[in-house]
């Protein structure tokens, strides 16, 4: 088992390392956080065109639909029944505008999803509350420089010197 950095785990490593994986880690986690935004966005953008399409087909067939469909269903009324001929086409009217608000409603539901949305909110708060955390970070007192170069020389000398009088 290994560390990000690739040393042994259990291993010492020195604050350079440290500071080097700690870096990474952070640039990833800054990366990731961008592409979950990027993810989040492109739904959101996805369900509004959903919606935006929802409502151009509702006005199509509403536009596209009248002259023919009313003839239609007017003549169609008018054939079962012995109804009058302006009470047939009322009728096919309102069979239309029927299906339009039908495309109507689900384009504002797409809509409504697309608005309750606060992916991007979620992973701009996230990435603020992480810079807080590592500004409040304060780092460890580091000991006197000299003094841990004369303690490595010290440590070094009693090793030669044990393993010169095994040898």
């Amino acid at each position: 088992m290994s560390a990000p950095d690739g040393s042994p785990v259990g291993a010492e490593r020195s604050i350079g390392q440290l500071f080097a994986s700690a870096t990474t880690e952070m640039s990833a986690l800054v990366h990731d956080e961008i592409a979950l935004a990027k993810a989040q966005l492109k739904q959101d953008v996805k369900r509004g065109a959903a919606s935006g399409g929802a409502f151009s087909v509702a006005g199509a067939v509403l536009l596209f639909s009248l002259p023919m469909l009313n003839f239609a269903l007017a003549y169609g009324i008018r054939t079962w029944s012995d109804w009058n001929l302006a009470v047939c086409f009322l009728l096919s009217f309102a069979a239309n505008v029927l299906v339009a608000l039908v495309l109507a409603l689900i384009g504002v539901v797409f809509a409504k999803k697309a608005q309750k949305s606060k992916g991007p909110q979620k992973v701009a708060a996230s990435m603020k509350e992480t810079a807080g955390v590592l500004q409040n970070a304060k780092p460890h007192p580091r000991p006197d420089d000299t003094k841990v170069l004369e303690e490595r020389v010290r440590n070094t000398k009693a090793i030669e010197a044990v393993a010169r009088s095994s040898s």
